[in-house]
């Protein structure tokens, strides 16, 4: 048996509720501290990749994931004319033994929290509990805990170790790196929104178009409305802009939609009409891209870090949220495998700090999204065949090479066996 018994995690995000739902199977008790007072299910879509589903799958949750998400059929590059770069199924289609699905952020996050409530405990999740400081001492972290807003101390709690999974502002992250500074703005800005629609290609499909400064992304997210014929679809448009970019607190704020459809007003690609889409949408929300750089240490004796807080990049790849699952695996089995607290939470961060380092960094190149800049600066004005402007082999490499860093090569996560 580990001698971790106890555990605190800052943070009832996807992160911080799957570690929960971890550590609780290899019976340690766990709390989970979220600073808002009510989680609620908030968000646009997000693509969990089949290596972050056989993590949720290993904790019970396929069912749960099938009825919540779209199993997605194929990932569609195409640029700012819709003319096809690179297109290749995903999931199941392509092969693994997980699907990938397309799901709503919020969604998802409520199946966990429904999962962490029944399995873990009722009153395992605090709400309202903001992680104010901690202190370890004689084997253990003490940590203090505030209402946010009305600054009400809530009081002290003790654990074997502290997993800060508080995202891309983490108190934890700040108390160890002070000086670091704000997340680093990439000068292009997200306008994210929801619209019922009609389906396009696959019904089941992922499409980017543009290249680096002018992108679109398009996918559906919802199986309710896909089974009525229809499509809930989650969209991104994405520009370069002058600037320092929103400050944090305008970050998902509400806008206009003339705050940025123009660019797109002519992305009618027959398969799909952008400004369609763009104007039937609702609500639009306003994001910077930002990430910040990889971090030299995460774990410091009883406390790491985990999910955003760890390594927040760029939402390119699909790669975010599995991160983030993938690291709750990674610790999880890191105190299996060593029952010292300081000794696992080392192991942990030596098999997750370098693989998710190398993803931060192939994000800012674009990660597989490159080939969208290439057919842009080689054929701005379109192509009458790809095969003039960029090779098979080209489009191959980068993609294939992406999964490698992603850690989600198909020969590789298919071997893997076993389950908890």
């Amino acid at each position: 048996m580990t001698k971790i018994k106890t555990a605190m995690i800052a943070g009832g995000g996807i992160g911080g509720l799957v570690t929960a739902l971890k550590l609780h199977r290899m019976g340690i008790t766990v709390r989970v501290f979220e600073s808002v007072e009510t989680i609620k299910a908030l968000g646009v879509g997000i693509n969990l990749l089949p290596h972050s589903v056989r993590v949720l799958t290993e904790l019970g949750l396929a069912d749960e994931l099938k009825a919540a998400g779209i199993p997605t059929a194929e990932l569609l590059y195409v640029n700012k004319f819709g003319q096809k770069i690179w297109q290749e199924p995903r999931g199941e289609a392509a092969g693994y033994h997980w699907p990938q699905y397309s799901i709503h952020r919020g969604r998802l996050q409520m199946l966990l929290l429904k999962a962490v409530k029944e399995q873990v405990g009722e009153h395992s999740v605090r709400t309202g509990h903001h992680l104010k400081s901690f202190q370890m001492m004689g084997g253990v972290v003490t940590a203090q805990f505030e209402n946010r807003k009305t600054g009400e101390s809530l009081g002290s709690y003790g654990a074997d170790i502290l997993i800060a999974a508080d995202g891309i502002h983490s108190a934890v992250r700040k108390c160890f790196y002070p000086d670091e500074g704000l997340p680093k703005f990439s000068g292009r800005i997200l306008w994210r929104g929801l619209t019922e629609a009609e389906p396009f290609l696959t019904g089941r499909s992922m499409i980017m178009a543009g290249y680096q400064d002018q992108k679109f992304v398009a996918y559906p997210v919802c199986p309710q409305t896909a089974q009525e014929g229809r499509s809930l679809v989650n969209w991104i448009a994405e520009l370069a802009v002058p600037g320092e970019g929103p400050s944090r607190s305008d970050w998902n704020r509400k806008v206009e939609k003339d705050v940025f459809a123009a660019p797109f007003a002519n992305w009618d690609f027959g398969w799909l009409n952008v400004p369609r889409l763009i104007e039937e949408t609702k609500d639009v929300y306003e994001f910077p891209m930002v990430d910040r750089d990889p971090l030299p240490q995460w774990s410091f004796e009883r406390v790491t870090l985990l999910g955003d807080a760890a390594h927040p990049m760029y939402p390119i790849g699909s790669n975010g949220a599995s991160q983030a699952i993938l690291d709750a695996d990674a610790l999880g089995e890191a105190i299996l495998e060593h029952g010292d607290a300081e000794t696992a939470l080392r192991a942990y961060e030596d098999a997750r700090r370098g693989p998710t380092a190398n993803i931060v960094l192939a994000n800012r190149k674009n990660g597989p999204e490159m080939v969208m800049q290439i057919v842009e600066d080689r054929a701005p004005n379109g192509f009458t065949s790809l095969n003039d402007v960029i090779t098979q082999r080209e489009l191959e490499d980068i993609s294939n090479q992406y999964k490698q860093i992603a850690g989600f090569d198909r020969e590789k996560l298919n071997q893997i066996v076993g389950a908890l």
